[in-house]
């Protein structure tokens, strides 16, 4: 992984080192389309970076008539003073021709000095780390075997085993004989921290795992409690990564913790599931891949992360953005930033998948916004109307929603719930005030 982003960052480097006025624009769209390409075939770690060349700098080719460049037609000059300036100016364009050139010389030179220096520095960093380590092995040889195990995981790998050993699991990307192989034959087992080197006894191998996920899936849908399911799942996620096994079943299995974690709103571990699921998506793995893009997206518009929102979104491929669960989260994405809020309720009822269970984390700020913008349209709205246009439970859970945001302008308080009606004049400062208490984020450099 180091050494790819080290090629790429060079051959960034050298391609805009090549870059002149008369080609930026052109050569930096194809820069960028060449990345994307790589990054939508997942080329972007086994891609020769150093042969690979844009067209856009390749020098122009001289228009050529009959064997020979043409010439442009210059008028006669028809006195001393002509001659003189088209002298001067041909020496002119000459020589910001020869500087430019000189220019764009000194500066690839540059580049690439400061990564020539740069490389050198890491190799001296990875020297003394390789001659510290190798110190401690001395002092402990027992702990060869450990070091051997780490180096080797840390070293570039391909997703696969190693063909030439017939022990290699396919399983493992770059099987080597310092893999560990679990013998733990038990079903389930409690969730330890782990402190020291991992012991095959106590992991469990690959076919008591399969058996393993298979029994959590029925154990969870016989309604057994959050915390144990947990427990056991990341139980299960420890083994697989101790043995560095990265297939379909590694997947599965993050996905299932990642819904049962939405599902019971504990976001501490979808977050998790949601890193290592895009690690493992990247690698080619199958999966659920548009249906976990999509809460992805759904959990920026909850964090409010426009930048990174934007990013990811410019990201996806026409493929993905044409799957529905995509088609949602970006229609939700579209409905806040115009402020509909009609669309957002609709999109709500109607979310895919577990959609709605992250909405669910910004949906009342979503509709105490909403709620301003009816109080200002309306003199009165009748709490049945709010219920329905809001998406709401009930009539008691808009009730609810609305004392717990101190409003309580009605017109008519005692009657029952189906007659109630908001006053929206006095009911609007109200709902502002306790938008900016609940909602309002202030950034570090104190803006809004």
């Amino acid at each position: 992984m180091e050494s790819y982003d080290f090629d790429h960052r060079e051959w960034v480097a050298k391609c805009l080192g090549q870059m002149t006025d008369a080609n930026r624009a052109e050569a930096q769209a194809e820069l960028r389309q060449v990345i994307a390409d790589a990054f939508t075939a997942k080329a972007l770690w086994t891609t020769d970076w150093a042969g690979v060349q844009l067209q856009s700098l390749l020098p122009k080719p001289t228009p050529v008539v009959n064997g020979l460049k043409r010439k442009t037609a210059e008028p006669a000059a028809t006195s001393k003073k002509a001659k003189k300036s088209s002298i001067q100016k041909s020496t002119s364009a000459s020589t910001w021709d020869l500087g430019d050139q000189a220019a764009l010389n000194r500066r690839a030179e540059r580049f690439q000095r400061e990564h020539e220096i740069e490389r050198q520095k890491n190799l001296r960093s990875q020297q003394q780390q390789q001659s510290k380590q190798g110190a401690a092995l001395k002092a402990n040889p027992q702990g060869a075997h450990l070091f051997n195990r780490i180096w080797r995981a840390d070293s570039p790998s391909t997703h696969g085993s190693n063909p030439d050993d017939p022990e290699a699991d396919p399983n493992v990307p770059n099987w080597d004989r310092h893999t560990i192989v679990g013998t733990n034959q038990e079903l389930f087992k409690d969730y330890l921290r782990l402190t020291s080197e991992p012991k095959p006894e106590m992991i469990r191998p690959y076919s008591v795992l399969q058996q393993t996920y298979t029994a959590l899936k029925q154990r969870w849908h016989d309604k057994c409690s959050y915390d144990w399911i947990c427990n056991q799942l990341k139980s299960l996620r420890q083994d697989l990564t101790v043995q560095r096994i990265k297939n379909e079943l590694t997947v599965l299995v993050y996905e299932m913790h990642g819904r049962i974690a939405l599902e019971t709103a504990d976001m501490v571990e979808y977050n998790q599931c949601q890193a290592a699921l895009k690690n493992l998506y990247e690698l080619g793995i199958p999966g659920h891949v548009e249906e976990f893009t999509a809460y992805r997206i759904l959990m920026l518009l909850h964090g409010r992360n426009k930048s990174e929102l934007n990013l990811y979104v410019g990201q996806l491929t026409p493929k993905q953005k044409a799957t529905k669960p995509v088609q949602h989260a970006l229609r939700v994405q579209r409905a806040l930033s115009m402020g509909n809020y009609h669309a957002l309720f609709k999109l709500y009822i109607d979310a895919p998948n577990m959609g709605a269970y992250i909405m669910d984390h910004f949906i009342d700020r979503e509709r105490a916004k909403a709620l301003m913008i009816m109080s200002k349209a309306y003199r009165t709205l009748s709490l049945r109307f709010i219920y329905d246009e809001l998406a709401f439970d009930s009539l008691g859970h808009t009730r609810e929603f609305l004392a717990a945001h101190a409003v309580s302008a009605f017109t008519n308080p005692n009657s029952p719930d189906t007659e109630k009606t908001l006053d929206c004049k006095n009911a609007f400062q109200m709902i502002s005030q306790a938008y900016e208490e609940k909602y309002r984020r202030v950034q570090i450099r104190g803006a809004v």
